[in-house]
């Protein structure tokens, strides 16, 4: 690939206004750092909503309906993918709620976590069943998944699906390394998720914590993809004394990016790529 991927993830569900005052949190907060993301230079944004009161983690199609309302107005082409996590709920309604937004509304693709994993503190719950009927749904919407994938053995479940037929190519991975209870930011385990990927898959890779920077600047040098934004991490340096913003982020990468003698594809290259509808009247799958 001679254009590098960047993922956008600015707000996640773990950063509250306490730890840092950069991460958006509203409605308007997000669309703001959206587009201001864009105009640095992004192919794709991973939403999370959050209650505007509490700073908790939302699933509400509402909230998601004003996000989108919001960035498509200023950048209409931006591929918008919408969390279907299952950190904080695990009933099928409230996870694909926002999957049932229709026309100028309706996200270009859904995260679809491939297994169950424990994060420090919390557990996000993808039993079998729910990864189905994710998939089924995103299927019938016309919504392409963005698979999330923190060890091997997800990639595998990935394979299982594709045999079944529920995944159609070409596949997207976000492959998250450094969580405690996964792969962790080694060539060894980096390289063996890497070469577990299905054929005709695009990816990115996304480090959590102190090792995004890492992650990230490897990913640049082989050519992958990458995510970035405060979801996976709060800090500008390792020794933690000074706060990132999504823009220190953005500018960072894009510094690696242009080092390595790449460029950030757009997200109408990357709707080419994936097959999604023309991102100006139409959004989602084109088959």
């Amino acid at each position: 690939m001679n254009k590098t991927v960047v993922n956008f993830a600015p707000t996640g569900m773990l950063p509250t206004k306490n730890q840092t005052p950069y991460v958006p949190i509203t409605v308007e907060e997000i669309i703001c750092e959206t587009v201001s993301a864009a105009e640095i230079g992004i192919s794709m944004v991973h939403l999370h909503v959050r209650n505007e009161i509490t700073g908790e983690p939302d699933y509400k199609k509402e909230t998601y309906a004003r996000i989108i309302s919001g960035i498509r107005d200023k950048v209409p082409d931006m591929i918008i993918c919408v969390s279907t996590s299952g950190r904080t709920k695990n009933e099928f309604e409230s996870r694909s709620e926002v999957l049932t937004l229709k026309g100028d509304l309706k996200p270009d693709m859904g995260s679809l976590t491939l297994s169950s994993l424990n994060f420090n503190n919390q557990a996000s719950i993808n039993d079998p069943t729910m990864i189905l009927q994710l998939l089924d749904f995103m299927n019938q919407n016309k919504i392409k998944p963005e698979l999330e994938a923190f060890d091997v053995g997800m990639l595998n479940y990935a394979v299982y699906l594709i045999k079944k037929g529920m995944l159609k190519p070409p596949y997207y991975f976000n492959l998250i390394l450094g969580n405690i209870a996964c792969a962790q930011a080694n060539l060894l385990h980096i390289g063996a998720m890497v070469n577990s990927l299905p054929q005709d898959s695009v990816f990115s890779l996304g480090g959590v914590g102190n090792v995004q920077l890492m992650v990230n600047s490897l990913a640049i040098s082989m050519g992958y993809g990458v995510r970035i934004g405060l979801e996976d991490n709060i800090w500008f340096d390792k020794e933690r004394t000074r706060l990132a913003t999504n823009a220190d982020l953005l500018h960072r990468v894009h510094h690696i990016i242009d080092s390595n003698g790449s460029s950030v594809m757009s997200s109408s290259e990357l709707r080419n790529i994936l097959g999604l509808c023309d991102g100006i009247s139409d959004y989602g799958t084109k088959e």
